[in-house]
């Protein structure tokens, strides 16, 4: 197998790790199909029947129980600590305010409360981004209204004479 192939292997087993949430697809109790209704809810299509993905779980028992941590909402819900610690560090939960947990910023290290960046560097990091995006777009060739220098008067085709 190739490094390439072997690298994609990879990134499709990390993204279903980090992004499944365990989100149900059939009902537990007739087996019909699960229907997103938001907020980590499914409603079955069938009988009614509701149930949470991870998120839902661990969002319904954040609103009952304020200031719970990891491990106390993992204990209870069954949904583990890594996937609390993804749904901080994407922003979909929030640390409460009177914790002394705190993330860190991936570019300086300062405390955040959710997400990856402080708003600081997310500034400069979206920035960044922009600026290299504008720079491909000017490296980049293709159709365009405008002539190139050279061209200006000429004409590029010749019909061949017979």
């Amino acid at each position: 197998m190739s490094s390439k192939e072997e690298k994609i292997r990879m990134l499709k087993k990390e993204f279903q790790e980090t992004n499944t949430y365990n989100r149900p697809t059939y009902c537990q109790e007739c087996g019909g199909v699960m229907v997103f209704k938001g907020v980590g809810e499914y409603q079955c299509e069938k009988c009614g029947f509701l149930a949470y993905d991870d998120y839902g779980k661990a969002r319904n028992y954040l609103e009952k129980h304020t200031g719970a941590t990891t491990a106390q909402v993992s204990e209870a819900t069954g949904v583990s600590q890594r996937s609390i610690r993804e749904m901080l560090k994407e922003a979909r939960l929030e640390i409460a305010a009177n914790s002394n947990f705190f993330l860190q910023c991936e570019i300086c290290g300062a405390n955040i409360r959710m997400g990856r960046y402080c708003p600081k560097c997310e500034t400069a990091y979206h920035r960044n981004l922009e600026e290299q995006a504008r720079v491909r777009n000017e490296k980049m060739a293709g159709f365009s209204t405008e002539r190139r220098k050279a061209e200006e008067g000429s004409k590029r085709f010749k019909r061949e004479e017979f």
